[in-house]
């Protein structure tokens, strides 16, 4: 924003015009707007989620649910009370410049396809345009995504770090819908500050690898089962530079696969025992979370959550009970 010419009479002198509202770019704007549309929301009788402030939620006298979604100015409205729907839509036009796009089949990158069977997210025009871009569309496929037990070398010829760090946050993103990339994600976002040729080239074979399957993603089938289904994993000291470890998990709902994660854990575990520990802790965090955001949706599941470990880890809490030594598994 810049004051109008002449505005001040002398070239030194100073002035500064008093907002009356946010202008796009300020750091107070993003914040201010999404209080104006939570204040619209609101005032039509939904509630904000408190396991995701980014969600919103109205159940009808008859039970009905309506749900929904901002990710900065992109909205997802469903639920099956249309005629609430249809009104809430009324609303947000007199409110704010909206365009209804109707039917879900492109969202932030991901494309939603239905089915009888069910629903499929994947993102195959982007991991296509993340091809092209790294002129990797016509490379051979990999049918790995990293290799086994690879260590990063140290040594060797520095790498472009803008490029590489942005061809990483897009394969982070690319992970929304393809868990089968998460652990080789994980290991090369370690190397964001300090990289050479060996941290690129795990990168692109990690994009060797999506050219052989492109259009793979989720896929969320139809279910009578109410389970929460949580698996946890974790090596020991698998990292070859620092020996710390490494914990997965992911999570199902209704034999849906919904959440995961691989990330390195923060500390050295002294013992396979404490890095399972730390594995099983997560995916509990992770369950607990889950629960609390379908209570909020109404949605019934069945208890207990199911919490499956390696089969060894229940020696462990004995191990730890009668014997005073550090439990190596």
């Amino acid at each position: 924003m810049m004051l109008p010419p002449r505005f001040c009479k002398e070239e030194k002198e100073t002035r500064v015009c008093k907002l009356k509202k946010s202008l796009y770019g300020l750091k107070q704007s993003p914040k201010a707007w999404f209080d104006r549309f939570s204040k619209v929301i609101k005032n039509q009788g939904y509630q904000q989620g408190q396991s995701d402030h980014t969600m919103f939620f109205k159940q009808s006298n008859d039970g009905r649910m309506t749900i929904l979604i901002v990710y900065v100015d992109d909205i997802i409205l469903t639920g099956d009370d249309t005629g609430e729907v249809e009104r809430l839509k009324k609303v947000l036009a007199t409110e704010f410049k909206v365009k209804d796009l109707g039917q879900m089949r492109y969202f932030l990158g991901m494309e939603v396809a239905r089915s009888r069977k069910g629903i499929s997210i994947s993102q195959r025009k982007y991991v296509l345009d993340l091809l092209t871009e790294t002129d990797m569309l016509g490379c051979k496929p990999s049918n790995t995504p990293i290799k086994a037990r690879n260590k990063m070398e140290s040594d060797g010829k520095p790498v472009d770090r803008e490029r590489y760090q942005r061809l990483v946050g897009r394969l982070i993103y690319l992970s929304h819908t393809r868990p089968n990339i998460a652990f080789a994600i994980s290991v090369v976002s370690q190397y964001m500050h300090s990289l050479k040729e060996s941290h690129l080239e795990a990168v692109y074979k990690i994009l060797r690898y999506l050219k052989g399957s492109p259009g793979r993603g989720l896929f969320f089938k139809k279910s009578d089962s109410k389970k929460v289904e949580i698996y946890t994993d974790a090596d020991w000291a698998g990292s070859a530079n620092d020996k710390r470890s490494t914990t997965g998990y992911c999570t199902y709902v209704w034999g849906n696969l919904v959440t995961w994660r691989s990330k390195k854990q923060s500390v050295v575990a002294r013992s396979s025992a404490e890095t399972e520990f730390r594995a099983v802790a997560q995916g509990m965090c992770e369950g607990l979370w889950l629960q609390k955001l379908l209570k909020e949706l109404r949605i019934t599941i069945e208890l207990p959550i199911k919490l499956y470990v390696t089969t060894k880890l229940p020696l462990v809490f004995l191990i730890i009970l009668f014997n005073t030594t550090r439990p190596n598994i």
